[in-house]
Parts: C-alpha cells; sequence; structure tokens
C-alpha cells in the first residue's frame, strides 16, 4: 500500500522544484525512456532517511557543475509502484534499491549508485561521486 500523498509531498517537492520531471505511471516512464539518447539523470526517490539527509541533497549538490545530464527525472518508491518498476526496468543488471540514483547514457546505465553507496554517507560525497560520473558521461 503506497504511502500517503501528505506525506510524501515535501519530499517530491524537493527533486521537482529543482528541475526533475517526476514521473507517477509506467507510461510516463516508458515515454521518458524509450528513445532517449541523452544523458539522463533518474533518480528512485525515498521516505528513509539516507534519501533525506544525502540522496535528494547530495544529488541537487552534484547539478552545480557544467557538465551535468540533459535529463533529470525522478520515480518515488513506496508511493508511484508502478512507475518505479517500471523505472528499475532500466535499470537492469541492478537490484531494485530505494533510494537509488542512475545515470544513462542512449538508454544504458553508464553509473549507479545503489542505497548500500548512499546509506553512511554524506550529501558532499554521493554529489562527489556524481560530479565524477558527469565529467566522464555528459
Amino acid at each position: 500500500m503506497p504511502y500517503p500523498e501528505m506525506m510524501v509531498a515535501p519530499m517530491r517537492a524537493e527533486l521537482t522544484n529543482n528541475g526533475f520531471t517526476e514521473l507517477k505511471t509506467a507510461e510516463e516512464v516508458e515515454n521518458a525512456m524509450n528513445g532517449n539518447n541523452d544523458t539522463t539523470l533518474l533518480v528512485v526517490n525515498s521516505v528513509c532517511g539516507c534519501a533525506a539527509g544525502s540522496a535528494r541533497p547530495g544529488v541537487l549538490k552534484s547539478l552545480v557543475g557544467s557538465k551535468k545530464p540533459a535529463k533529470l527525472l525522478t520515480v518515488f518508491a513506496g508511493q508511484d509502484l508502478d512507475a518505479t518498476t517500471k523505472a528499475r526496468e532500466y535499470m537492469i543488471p541492478f537490484p531494485p534499491s530505494s533510494p537509488a540514483v542512475a545515470l544513462l547514457k542512449n538508454g544504458e546505465v553508464v553509473h549507479m549508485v545503489e542505497r548500500h553507496m548512499i546509506e553512511g554517507r554524506t550529501a558532499d560525497m554521493l554529489a562527489d561521486n556524481l560530479l565524477a560520473a558527469y565529467e566522464e558521461h555528459c
């Protein structure tokens, strides 16, 4: 059963107010991803503490440089279940994880940050990780 919308609305807004397009249905994910040859950052958002303390702030800090993904997309695990399931299909072979951050280029994952790489790390550490990936792939 999904989390109540009023509970997750501020967590959604943290990304959508900063340029991310939120995908709430499997069809929206397909439309955004199929034929997408842009460098794309796909964030699986979550209600957990590591999403609040490291993932969302780290992702946002990573977008301040000159090199960054052309598209910024997000789905919300535990809320938009079908969209999250569909988004994870584009992250194969990585197992489901939330939060998670995938950098895709030409529809293929070129860099992945799974939950176990977010937990116990600071937002700055995640931002540095992503900035290095942007430097290489964007």
